[in-house]
């Protein structure tokens, strides 16, 4: 009997701390969702790790694009 009673507390223990874990999973996405709603309406943008460049992006950018053709060059067998 006392079995039972052990395997039912600790069920039901197990059941109390996944319907807790639960709840404040879906609480804090419900409040990352509205952060997102927020910054939407405002017209902000998203917060970024990284600062914006300006013209170190296309800098960046035309420097891959160089690269790229090279690489096809090479794959192709023509000498540059």
């Amino acid at each position: 009997m006392m079995d039972i009673l052990t395997i039912a507390l600790s069920g039901l223990f197990g059941l109390s701390a996944l319907v807790l874990a639960a709840h404040f999973t879906l609480k804090a996405w419900s409040g990352w969702l509205d952060l997102k709603k927020m910054e939407l309406a405002n017209g902000s943008r998203p917060m970024r790790d990284e600062p914006v460049g300006g013209g170190s992006e296309l800098i960046e950018l035309a420097d891959l694009k160089a690269r790229v053709r090279k690489l096809e060059a090479i794959a192709s067998g023509i000498d540059l």
